[in-house]
């Protein structure tokens, strides 16, 4: 009985995780309202053979199938056709304008002053005045365009010609070598223990982690160096 369950709950724990990868790679705050509805949904629909034994697993298994090609189906459908992603996502809707906030739009979207404020400081932002637009997404983000005069210098402002940005690639985690991005960087262990020397390392399994950047410079901290 024991080992049923369990083997139930780890069959039904594969079937979500896998649904949830079909939904696409976003957190919680990107899902529109109709992915987080399926994605409750599922969550419930997979908890019902758990709680209740009398239900065979089928009971979860198929309505989470009809859910996955409802989703599936809506996803594409909404990205051949804006219309049909207006209706299912609906449209943004502009809060602030001009450093000014326009309360009939926020009357209809049921948003409060303090749910604006406390978006804004998420945004690092104190002041609406600094706002030129405040454009509430689709899935209840809100994005802001600063006023010219208040964002802050580029480089391109400078004039200056900068190198393009890249990701840092892992070589070392928790004392082990990653060893297809050695590959696809074309570093020589040589290379990487020479270098790991100077942090006086001398087993990949003193590194908790390790990491090369576009310029070839390496970022190595211990094991035990940082606790806190």
């Amino acid at each position: 009985m024991i080992l049923q369950l369990i083997s139930r709950t780890f069959f039904l724990y594969i079937v979500v995780i896998v649904t949830m990868r079909l939904m696409g790679k976003r957190q919680i705050g990107e899902l529109q309202p109709f992915e987080f509805a399926i994605a409750v949904m599922i969550s419930d629909l997979a908890a019902i053979p758990l709680a209740d034994d009398s239900k065979d697993i089928y009971h979860a298994l198929i309505p989470i199938a009809v859910l996955i090609v409802c989703q599936l189906s809506i996803s594409f459908l909404s990205i051949k056709g804006v219309r049909i992603r207006e209706i299912v996502c609906g449209k943004p809707t502009l809060l602030i304008r001009n450093g000014k906030i326009l309360e009939k739009n926020m009357r209809r979207e049921m948003y409060t002053i303090n749910d604006l404020l406390e978006q804004l400081r998420f945004n690092s932002i104190q002041d609406v005045k600094d706002v030129e637009y405040g454009l509430l997404e689709t899935n209840g983000q809100l994005s802001v365009l600063l006023k010219s005069s208040k964002r802050a210098v580029t480089p391109e402002d400078l004039g200056m010609d900068m190198p393009p940005e890249c990701f840092s690639r892992d070589l070392i985690i928790d004392g082990k070598l990653i060893g297809r991005n050695m590959e696809r960087l074309h570093i020589k262990r040589e290379w990487l223990d020479n270098y790991l020397k100077e942090f006086g390392v001398n087993d990949y399994k003193q590194v908790f982690y390790a990491s090369v950047d576009n310029n070839m410079k390496l970022f190595v901290q211990k094991k035990g160096e940082y606790l806190e």
